[in-house]
């Protein structure tokens, strides 16, 4: 091995680590091989939720987040991680090649935010109005990188808007046997390494106190949250000004920085995709961010009772099934 390159039990660690990023129904869509210190991230196409993911947009998004939170535990872990996206224009499946190197400080902010990354979940329980929003909305507002992304935070007078569109995208899909299927297929109420374990999900009593959210077949525990009756979480709308797989990607990326920004501030939160999965809710979505950006996703952004343990961590498919050594 070179001077200066990973070494591999650190690279392990700082993929297993990465892999706790968000993924659509926990779908995991990510390959990566590592090679003399290198590292090339590969989409899984065959792993992507295709009745909700028509496009193959979310699972695109979900590497970025992978990608992302990879940066985030390789600074952590001593190294920085420079980026080439798209570096094979025969492979569209080749979604970026990292290179690492030395870097000279590691601060106590830099383990913080790998720490966030342990601490993150998608709470798809009610929330409590995010306590200091004055104050927290420019710090996420500014962990977005324009480049990437746009994050429009909604007024309260939009919410009527946003719910009504999030049933119109249930009421479209009620009858949809694919789309369906697929939600019992990655769904189950037990552990497995991939999917939603029920405990992850609302119950049908929390269902009516969260109005914007996709609806599970199956059921979580009752009786949780009983403190916060109504959502008051604040809703964004996360954008591109394009809609292609780099769009995605850089989307992707963009989340991944805004949740783990959101963790580190105290807040809950959970992203939201099914009403961008159909045209109507996009465009609806369109008009109340003002501008022609393309909507990709929601985030709900909360805060919840202060002594409540927080949600379970949701499985992950083991190292070797994701990491490929060369």
């Amino acid at each position: 091995m070179p001077a200066g390159t990973i070494d591999r039990q650190t690279l392990g660690n700082v993929v297993q680590l990465a892999c706790r990023a968000p993924s659509l129904h926990n779908c995991q869509p990510w390959r990566l091989i590592a090679e003399d210190g290198q590292l090339r991230l590969f989409l899984q196409p065959h792993r992507a939720p295709g009745a909700a993911d028509h496009s193959g947009r979310e699972v695109v998004i979900s590497c970025g987040a992978l990608l992302d939170h990879l940066r985030v535990a390789a600074a952590a872990a001593g190294w920085d991680a420079d980026v080439a996206r798209f570096p094979n224009p025969n492979d569209l499946d080749h979604l970026a090649t990292i290179d690492f190197r030395r870097s000279e400080l590691v601060t106590d902010a830099t383990r913080a935010r790998a720490d966030a990354i342990l601490a993150r979940r998608s709470d798809r329980l009610p929330f409590a109005t995010p306590a200091g929003w004055p104050v927290l909305e420019p710090l996420l507002l500014d962990a977005v990188d324009p480049a990437l992304a746009t994050l429009h935070v909604l007024p309260d007078s939009a919410r009527p808007q946003v719910i009504e569109s999030s049933r119109l995208t249930e009421v479209v899909r009620r009858y949809d046997s694919a789309y369906n299927a697929e939600l019992h297929w990655w769904t189950a109420p037990f552990e497995v390494a991939d999917g939603l374990p029920y405990d992850a999900l609302a119950a049908a009593s929390e269902r009516d106190r969260v109005e914007i959210a996709r609806s599970f077949p199956l059921s979580g525990p009752e009786g949780r949250r009983p403190e916060v009756p109504e959502d008051h979480s604040v809703i964004a709308v996360l954008s591109t000004s394009g809609n292609d797989r780099r769009a995605s990607l850089g989307c992707g990326e963009a989340l991944s920085s805004v949740l783990l920004e959101a963790t580190l501030a105290g807040l809950a939160t959970c992203p939201v995709s099914h009403i961008t999965e159909i045209q109507a809710g996009r465009d609806i979505l369109r008009a109340l961010t003002g501008g022609s950006e393309d909507p990709q996703l929601l985030i709900r952004f909360g805060t919840v009772p202060a002594l409540e343990d927080p949600p379970p961590a949701t499985p992950r498919r083991p190292l070797a099934d994701v990491l490929t050594f060369r």
